[in-house]
C-alpha cells in the first residue's frame, strides 16, 4: 500500500491567552467517567462561505459531525445533551461568545442547561478540493475557552480532519491521547472465492484497503510497533512441493514490498512483534506439534520458547509492553488455556483455570491485564484478567436472532487500554465490534455481509 500523503495543518487561534496553569488542567479524569459522564453540547457545524459556491457543502458538514459525534459517543466519557435542550439557535449566533463578540453566543443559556462542555466549530471552502475546519472548547462553567483551532484539509480527507480534531479534543480535555487516528488490520473473506486476504480500516471500519492478494487463506495479521509494518500468515503455493504451506510474511504499509519470513514445513503463525520491533514471536511445528519459538526479522536466528510436552499445542503468543512477559494459549494440562512465561521461556505459568477452553490472549497497553476468549458452555465470550490470574471479568454476552447464544472472540486492546475490539456472529457474520474494558459501551464497527477475523488494533503511529 503507497503512503497516502496527507497534509493537515493545525493552527492555534490567538483569541485568547492561557497561561500554562490553564494548559495543563485536566478537566475530565479518565478513570472516573464510568461514575459520572461529562455533559457536552455538540452543535451542528455552521457553514462560514456562500452556499453557492459550494454545492456539496452539506455533506461535508454531515462528514465531519457524525465521525465527530461518534468519536465523542465511543469514548465512553461523555453524555450528549439532545439538541432540543438548546436554549438559543446556534445557526444565528457565532463561534465565539458575547460580549466580545456582539453576535456571539451567551454562556448562561448553555449553563442553565447544565453544559460543561460547548463545542462550536465551522467550515468553509478554501479551494474547488479544500476546506478549512474552526473549532473551539469551552469550558462552560468558568466561561473559558479550553482550546481554539483552524484546521485546512482535502474535502477527501474530511473524515481525518475529524478524528483528528477528537483527538486534540481528547488530549485537551483528559491529558491522554485519543484513538481516532488509529487502525485495525485483519484477515476477511471480502474478496471471495472462498479466499481470505488481509485489509486494513479505520479503526470505525470505514475506509478498508486490501493489503494482500495471495488468492488463498491468509490469517493472523499483527502490527510492528512503527505501525509501518505488519506480518501476517498465507498458505502460499510451494511449486516444487506441489502444495501450500501457512508461511509467515511481513508486509511493508507504506513501500508496498512484501517479505517472506517463515516457510518452515508446516505451521508459521500467530505472530506477534517484540515492542522494539527486532524479533517476531510466532507458532511453528516444523512438521510436528507446534511450539513458540522467537526469530529475527530476516528469518534467522530461530530460538525455542515452549517444548511439549510432546502432543501438546503451545500457540498465539502475545508479549507484554515491557517485553519481558509472553501469553500464550496451551492444552497441556487438557483443554486450551492461558499460560504467561518470561520472554525467554521460562517461569511457566498457568493463568486461567475457568470454563473448558481459553484462547487469543491479549495485553493491556499497561501490562497489568489480559484479554481472552473463554468458552463457557458452548459458546465463546470476551473476558479479562489480571497478569496475576486474579479478577476475572465476563465483557460479552449476546445472542443470534435465532436465540441461540454468539461467539465473541479475537481480542485486541486498544493503544490507550480503554476499548477492545473483537468479533462476533451474532448477526450471522462475524462482524467487529469494539467495548470498553469495563464491558459497557459496545458498538459494531463493521456492517456488512463479510466475515472478519483477528483484528488487531494498532499503535499510536498515525498522528501528523
Amino acid at each position: 500500500m503507497k503512503r497516502v500523503l496527507f497534509f493537515l495543518f493545525a493552527v492555534f487561534i490567538a483569541i485568547a491567552a492561557r497561561s500554562d496553569d490553564d494548559e495543563n488542567q485536566i478537566y475530565i479524569k479518565v478513570g472516573e467517567a464510568a461514575i459520572k459522564k461529562s455533559l457536552i453540547a455538540i452543535p451542528p457545524l455552521v457553514f462560514l462561505s456562500s452556499p453557492g459556491l459550494a454545492p456539496n457543502y452539506k455533506q461535508l458538514g454531515s462528514d465531519l459531525f457524525n465521525t465527530l459525534t461518534n468519536d465523542l459517543d465511543v469514548s465512553n466519557l461523555f453524555k450528549t445533551i439532545n439538541a432540543n435542550a438548546f436554549l438559543e439557535d446556534t445557526a444565528k449566533v457565532g463561534l465565539t461568545p458575547a460580549p466580545a463578540n456582539p453576535d456571539g453566543f451567551h454562556f448562561d443559556l448553555w449553563k442553565k442547561i447544565n453544559a460543561e462542555f460547548l463545542i462550536r466549530a465551522g467550515y468553509k471552502m478554501t479551494g474547488d478540493d479544500e476546506f478549512e475546519l474552526e473549532t473551539y472548547i469551552y469550558y462552560v462553567p468558568q466561561a473559558k475557552l479550553v482550546l481554539g483551532k483552524k484546521y485546512v484539509a482535502k474535502i477527501k480527507d474530511a473524515r481525518r480532519t475529524a478524528h483528528t480534531f477528537a483527538d486534540d479534543l481528547m488530549k485537551t480535555l483528559t491529558g491522554k491521547d485519543g484513538i481516532f487516528r488509529t487502525k485495525l488490520v485483519v484477515a476477511s473473506d471480502r474478496v471471495g472465492h472462498n479466499w481470505k486476504e488481509i485489509y486494513v480500516m479505520d479503526w470505525d471500519g470505514r475506509n478498508e484497503t486490501q493489503v494482500t492478494s495471495h488468492h488463498s487463506i491468509s490469517l493472523s495479521p499483527a502490527w510492528a510497533p512503527s505501525g509501518k509494518t505488519i506480518s501476517y500468515t498465507s498458505f502460499a503455493y510451494h511449486p516444487a512441493l506441489k502444495r501450500r504451506n501457512p508461511d509467515m510474511f511481513t508486509y511493508d504499509l507504506f513501500e508496498g514490498k512484501r517479505f517472506l519470513v517463515s516457510s518452515r514445513t508446516g505451521i508459521n503463525s500467530g505472530s506477534v512483534f517484540s515492542p522494539n520491533g527486532d524479533f517476531i514471536y510466532l507458532t511453528i511445528s516444523k512438521g510436528a506439534d507446534p511450539d513458540i519459538y522467537r526469530i529475527n526479522l530476516d528469518g534467522d536466528d530461530l530460538i525455542r520458547l515452549t517444548n511439549g510436552p510432546k502432543g501438546t499445542l503451545n500457540v498465539e503468543p502475545a508479549i507484554s509492553p515491557d517485553g519481558k512477559k509472553i501469553a500464550f494459549s496451551s492444552d497441556r494440562s487438557g483443554g486450551p488455556m492461558v499460560y504467561i512465561m518470561d520472554s525467554d521461556g521460562k517461569n511457566v505459568k498457568r493463568i486461567t483455570f475457568a470454563g473448558h477452553y481459553n484462547s487469543s490472549p491479549s495485553f493491556s497497553p499497561d501490562g497489568k491485564r489480559l484479554a481472552f476468549a473463554g468458552r463457557d458452555r458452548d459458546h465463546f465470550d470476551i473476558f479479562t484478567v489480571g497478569v496475576d490470574g486474579t479478577d476475572m471479568k465476563r465483557l460479552t454476552s449476546a445472542k443470534k436472532t435465532n436465540g441461540g447464544w454468539a461467539n465473541n472472540e479475537d481480542p485486541s486492546f486498544s493503544p490507550d487500554g480503554r476499548h477492545i475490539a473483537f468479533t462476533s456472529n451474532r448477526t450471522g457474520k462475524n462482524q467487529i465490534f469494539i467495548i470498553s474494558e469495563d464491558g459497557t459501551n459496545e458498538h459494531r464497527i463493521t456492517v456488512d455481509n463479510h466475515n472478519y477475523y483477528k483484528p488487531k488494533w494498532s499503535p499510536y503511529f498515525n498522528k501528523d
